[in-house]
Formats: structure tokens, C-alpha cells, sequence
């Protein structure tokens, strides 16, 4: 009998072998191009002015927010200008029957997802009115807890799927939340059961001041994905295109009964981590914003759109000027909200009888507050 001549495997090359075949999915370059043909989602008029019509909304959301923060109007903030595409591509292929739960940073899908502005003000201010969701609007709270959302993800999908829903839980983080123990339990939880679950990362750079380069080994953090099972795509987070492609197809896998799906989104956050104190000069450089700024996903759509007759300055003009209109009358209705008392706080965080200690200091704020 011949002997078979037995190959060694090489883990190294196969590593290698795996990290190569993420490539970046983009459809749009820098000037605003179309790179990738096949992949053009082939959205009609209507739709790509409707997009752009958001995210312009959302820059100028995101600018007044900051405002609004330095005046010490509002509370905590953590500023998303550069991440349009990531954010408002990927909602905008969801549907008002998904369910969204985010991160700290991610206010902006929520609201377009329903959640009235002056609510998500109130949330920033801390008032308990900024929680209360209405209750046709599927969205949870954006979560403090850094990574959190990806485990509650994989439940609220393990319950549509139970139930029969064709929807799909679609949730957020940060590449530093990636690194938390949440995110592998939440992937490898939705992939064992095929859970309709999307899971974005938008990798930003930066976790805080800890660069991308420092928060994992591996290459990419899509290819973490496939380690749970399930299909994971690196996508240009600059390019509306290919992000809301991205999603739209990891959406229909989902409902279609093939289980979720990662996405990684390669963008850049131009303002600090948190208006609390982060200063990004500190851990940044000139030349890195510089380039990323080139990359800008609004001046990237603009110019695809001009380019096409569907866009203008006059245009970008008439939205801006009316975001702000609806971002004043935000602020104004949120500004009208009756003043948080600390009976309402205990009663908020309490449920039934009290424990005599937290009772005694009900009664007591009780008497001054009806003063």
C-alpha cells in the first residue's frame, strides 16, 4: 500500500488566507463615482434626494447639538458629524417594523426612526420624559453601557423570531465596543439560534484615544463574524451607497430565515469622543482629519448628486435652513418639559413599597417640593 505523503497545515497562511478576503465593498469613491456598477442599488430619484436630505439634517443636528451642549443646554452628547453614511445608509434601509437599539452615539437613526427630537433633547438633559418611547416606535434607549446593546440585540431578535416577525434587531456600536466580552455573546448567541439580528460596527478609528491598531490583533472586525458563523462584510462607511447595501441585504437574509449578519463600517468621527471633556487633538493629527475629511460622506453624495441634476446649493440651502427650524422648535418643546422632581425619580426607579430608608427620603422631598 502507498503511503500518503500527509500536508501540514499552516495556521499563519490561513490566517492570512481569511484576513485577504475582506476586502473593502464600496460603489461610490471620493468624487462621488460610481466604482461598483452591479452593485448600484439603483435607487430612484426620489429616494437618493430623500437620503441626502438626511444627512445633511443630521450634520446640522449634530452642529446645533454641540452648540447646545457648550451653552450647557444640553447633557451628555457624543458628536456623530462623519458618520452620516454609516448611520443614516444603514436606517435607511431598515423598516418601521425593525427594531433599533443603540449606542450612545446613534440618536440620530433613532429619531428618524420616530422618536420625536424633542424627546431625544430630553434624553441628553437625563429627564425621564426623554425615555419614554412611544409605542409605535421600536426603539430602545441609546445605551451607556459600552457594548450592552449587542447582547439585549440577540434577545429582542431571538423573540421576533419566535413570534414569526419579519423584522429584524438591528444594533450598534463603536470598534472599542468590539473588544467588550457583550459583543461576542451577543454574535455568537444570534448566530447559534439564527436570529434575525444586524450587527453594525463603525469603526471610527478611534475608541476614545485608544487607536483602532490597539484594540485587536485581527486585520479587520468583520472577519470576528465569521468565527460566530455568520456573514460579516467590510463596507467604505463613507459611502452611502455601499452601507445602505449592505444592510439592505443583510435585512433580507435576516428575514428571509439565514440568520444575521455583521457589518463592519470603515468612518471617521470629526468632533471629540464626548463633549465631556475628550480632546481629540491629543491623540490626532492634522493630516489624519485631513484625509479622512476628503472622504467627507455628505460632499461625497452631494457631488454623485449634482452630477445627476438632483442636487444644488439652493437645495442644501432650503434644508438646512429648515432643519433648524425643526431643531429650534425641539429645543423649545423640550425646554417647556415640567422639571424632574426627586419623587418622581424614586418613584421611576421603584416599584411596589419602598424600603424604609429610600421611604423616608421620599417624604421628605415630598414636603419640600409642595412648597
Amino acid at each position: 500500500m502507498a503511503s500518503q505523503k500527509s500536508k501540514q497545515f499552516d495556521p499563519v497562511a490561513n490566517l492570512h488566507e481569511i484576513e485577504e478576503k475582506f476586502e473593502m465593498f464600496q460603489i461610490l469613491n471620493e468624487e462621488g463615482e460610481i466604482v461598483n456598477a452591479d452593485a448600484d442599488p439603483k435607487l430612484s430619484d426620489a429616494e437618493l434626494v430623500e437620503l441626502m436630505n438626511r444627512m445633511v439634517f443630521t450634520r446640522i443636528l449634530d452642529q446645533r447639538s454641540i452648540s447646545l451642549n457648550r451653552q450647557g443646554r444640553l447633557g451628555f452628547y457624543a458628536p456623530t458629524a462623519g458618520q452620516e453614511a454609516s448611520q443614516i445608509a444603514s436606517h435607511y434601509a431598515l423598516e418601521k417594523e425593525d427594531y433599533i437599539l443603540p449606542g450612545y452615539r446613534d440618536v440620530p437613526q433613532i429619531v428618524w426612526h420616530g422618536l420625536p427630537l424633542y424627546k431625544a433633547f430630553l434624553f441628553s438633559r437625563g429627564h425621564f420624559i426623554g425615555n419614554q418611547i412611544p409605542e409605535d416606535v421600536n426603539v430602545l434607549p441609546p445605551q451607556i453601557i459600552i457594548g450592552a446593546q449587542y447582547i439585549q440585540t440577540a434577545g429582542v431578535a431571538l423573540g421576533m423570531q419566535k413570534r414569526g416577525k419579519k423584522s429584524v434587531a438591528v444594533t450598534y456600536t463603536g470598534d472599542g465596543g468590539s473588544s467588550q466580552g457583550d459583543f461576542y455573546e451577543g454574535i455568537n448567541f444570534a448566530g447559534a439560534f439564527r436570529s434575525p439580528a444586524i450587527f453594525i460596527v463603525q469603526n471610527n478609528q478611534f475608541a476614545i484615544s485608544t487607536p483602532r491598531e490597539l484594540q485587536t490583533a485581527a486585520k479587520t472586525i468583520a472577519q470576528k463574524g465569521i468565527a460566530a458563523g455568520i456573514p460579516s462584510i467590510l463596507v467604505d462607511g463613507m459611502d452611502p451607497l455601499a452601507v445602505f447595501v449592505a444592510t439592505r441585504d443583510a435585512r433580507q437574509r435576516a428575514v428571509n430565515g439565514e440568520g444575521p449578519s455583521l457589518i463592519e463600517t470603515m468612518c471617521y468621527r470629526y468632533g471629540p469622543h464626548t463633549m465631556a471633556g475628550d480632546d481629540p487633538t491629543r491623540y490626532r493629527t492634522s493630516d489624519t482629519d485631513s484625509q479622512w475629511e476628503k472622504k467627507d460622506p455628505i460632499v461625497r453624495f452631494r457631488k454623485y448628486l449634482e452630477a445627476k441634476g438632483l442636487w444644488s446649493e439652493e437645495k442644501e440651502a432650503e434644508v438646512i435652513e429648515k432643519a433648524k427650524e425643526e431643531i429650534k422648535a425641539a429645543v423649545k418643546e423640550a425646554d417647556a418639559a415640567p422639571k424632574q422632581k426627586v419623587t418622581e425619580l424614586i418613584r421611576n426607579m421603584n416599584d411596589g413599597d419602598l424600603p424604609y430608608n429610600l421611604q423616608e427620603q421620599y417624604e421628605i422631598f415630598k414636603e419640600k417640593e409642595s412648597k
